[in-house]
């Protein structure tokens, strides 16, 4: 047996890549090790099924034979240089303070095209679509949304109907 195997260790590290359709990513460590694994089942359990790249992330870490991989996603935050971003025309002069009061709403993603850059869900009990634009799904720390995926929505009123304004897990709804 190899020393170490199966221990379990915290880290806080940033999102290298990751690839939905390839099922995983890899973490750098912020202490300088090796690389982690981190797949996308581990990665769904936390309740997201993309994160985005440069995210900062806390894990819970194992050794194996074959390197150390993630086995339980504790935080995702958005990366550091979301707010290089340009501003969203309808988000523009919306304080943090000002999403933190914002109720959280569960919705479904209809659709969401990361080449046009935009999408819709549905929230649950209401008719009308929240329009999400890919700005707001980086700075919430996600890389992309899947058809039926449930996540949670800080939603605003926008010139055009309602928007999202910030992403959230469906697991963070839980824990609010």
């Amino acid at each position: 047996m190899i020393d170490g195997v199966n221990e379990l260790s915290e880290l806080r590290g940033k999102v290298k890549w990751f690839d939905p359709a390839k099922g995983f990513g890899f973490i750098l460590d912020g202490e300088g090790g090796p690389d982690i694994l981190l797949h996308a089942n581990v990665l769904r359990n936390f309740g997201q099924g993309s994160v985005a790249d440069n995210a900062l992330i806390s894990v819970r870490v194992q050794k194996t034979p074959r390197g150390r991989q993630a086995v339980e996603v504790l935080q995702i935050d958005p990366p550091e240089n979301s707010d290089d971003i340009p501003p969203i025309e309808d988000l523009d002069g919306t304080e943090a303070s000002d999403l933190e009061n914002l109720p959280l709403e569960p919705v479904r993603v209809k659709w969401f095209d990361k080449v046009k850059g935009f999408g819709f869900a549905n929230v649950f009990g209401r008719s009308e679509d929240v329009f999400i634009h890919i700005e707001v799904l980086r700075r919430s720390g996600f890389a992309d949304l899947a058809p039926g995926e449930a996540v949670c929505l800080k939603v605003i009123e926008g010139r055009r109907g309602r928007m999202a304004a910030q992403v959230l897990s469906w697991e963070s709804g839980l824990r609010s």
